[in-house]
């Protein structure tokens, strides 16, 4: 049996996500630090290209995308359950709605220049003209356009008014009753404009979102232990990727097991994967891969959110 290893850094929002999913299951995993600009040297091994944040790595197995690695947590420990029985469709279409609509609105109110100012007041010119250039290339060839400030600023009181009302009237303390993936999905967003006293008053202003956030949050980060990029690299490479899933393989536009593949997000961070397309099922998409680094692995992703080409 394989350890979890989550590939994050810390102020990442969508790895926030994923250390508040291992801490609602109560589960223990190993932590490894990875730049937040690339590049990434101790990532690609692993990924094949590609580099958004987090990544999940058991054994020889690489899972891209919070959704996906939901999935994966939840078939490690089904209890308690991110997607609650009766809920998936719900469960899963509104996540996928706040990953796009409330984090893009997140992140323009994050980085609007009076909250830049704050959170980056301590780092050189440098280090800023850096990160704004990386993330320039991040959203560069994708569908995700950066959402003008005043437009967020003008949207989010309704979308906060919504989840208030909504939070008063639920007879349970989450958004669906029960704790779900519904949850931490919207947590990591306002988490993130938490982060300065210029865009924390978007959450704190609200009284019953914030206590909802407080509560979200309260379920922790699980029990993390360090380990070292290279010692993850070393466990992929004296690893077998886990057999494929127990499902007939099936792509709606003709591609087969075996083919020379690229997979790529839809959205942002569009830099494609290539390999052997191995897998391809209602939820998931997985390609093999050998690298001189990591040995032969399997990479993961999702099947909403990405595109597959053929080489």
């Amino acid at each position: 049996m394989h350890e979890l290893i989550l590939h994050h850094y810390p102020t990442s929002p969508f790895a926030e996500k994923a250390r508040l999913l291992l801490g609602f299951k109560q589960l223990s995993w190993r932590s490894v630090h990875i730049p937040p600009l690339m590049p990434k040297p101790d990532l690609m091994p692993l990924t094949g290209g590609y580099r958004k944040t987090p990544v999940l790595q058991i054994g020889a197995d690489i899972y891209c995308d919070t959704a996906l690695i939901a999935r994966r947590l939840e078939a490690e420990k089904a209890v308690p359950a991110l997607i609650p029985p009766g809920l998936e469709f719900n469960v899963a279409s509104f996540c996928h709605w706040v990953d796009s609509v409330i984090f893009q609105h997140a992140v323009s109110l994050v980085f609007q220049p009076e909250s830049i100012a704050v959170r980056f007041g301590k780092l050189p010119p440098e280090a800023i003209k850096a990160f704004i250039a990386d993330r320039a290339g991040l959203f560069s060839g994708g569908t995700t356009t950066r959402l003008p400030a005043e437009v967020a600023k003008h949207n989010w009181p309704t979308f906060m008014a919504r989840l208030e009302q909504q939070l008063a009237r639920e007879e349970g303390d989450f958004l669906f009753g029960e704790p779900s993936m519904a949850d931490f999905s919207l947590a990591h967003c306002l988490w993130f404009l938490k982060a300065t006293p210029i865009t924390a008053p978007l959450v704190d202003d609200y009284p019953a979102v914030a206590a909802w956030l407080g509560r979200v949050l309260g379920f922790g980060h699980g029990a993390a232990s360090e380990l070292s990029a290279a010692e993850a690299i070393e466990i992929a490479r004296a690893a077998e990727p886990a057999p494929l899933p127990d499902e007939p393989f099936f792509d709606a536009n003709g591609f087969t097991a075996g083919q020379k593949v690229a997979i790529a997000a839809t959205d942002y961070g569009v830099d494609p994967v290539e390999g052997e397309l191995v897998f391809a099922g209602r939820e998931e998409l997985i390609l093999r891969r050998e690298d001189e680094r990591a040995g032969v692995v399997h990479v993961h992703f999702p099947r909403v959110g990405f595109r597959i080409e053929a080489r």
